[in-house]
């Protein structure tokens, strides 16, 4: 495999979202329980995906734009990462199918793009 088989998935969900709204109204017991469901899930796909898997990843914080304004904070749906490396993008998105990240928790989706080269000279 070379970079071009490399893989950048990023978690993203809107803190404003129903599904978000639904997570918040549980009983907060029931919210533990699936808490805990989600990261047992979430252990079990990084176990199974372990030889894939080139950096781990992890949460991202809050985010600055910075452009020709000057620097501002600004919110949006990125909410951690993980790098992978597999055979094609289709089996790199393959994946996430299915990921606690949004069947278990109110997560909306795994975006996953290629991590292309640095073009040379």
């Amino acid at each position: 495999m070379s970079t071009n088989d490399t893989f950048l998935a990023v978690f993203l969900g809107s803190k404003t979202s129903a599904k978000m709204a639904a997570w918040i109204a549980l009983p907060e017991a029931e919210r533990r329980a699936r808490e805990q469901q989600g990261m047992a899930a979430w252990k079990a796909w990084v176990e199974k995906h372990q030889a894939a898997l080139i950096e781990m990843g992890g949460p991202l914080g809050k985010t600055k734009r910075v452009d020709a304004s000057g620097i501002a904070d600004i919110g949006n749906e990125m909410g951690a990462f993980t790098v992978v490396r597999a055979a094609s993008h289709e089996a790199a998105a393959k994946m996430f199918e299915n990921h606690p990240h949004f069947a278990i928790f109110p997560g909306e989706r795994v975006e996953v793009m290629p991590v292309l080269p640095i073009p040379s000279g």
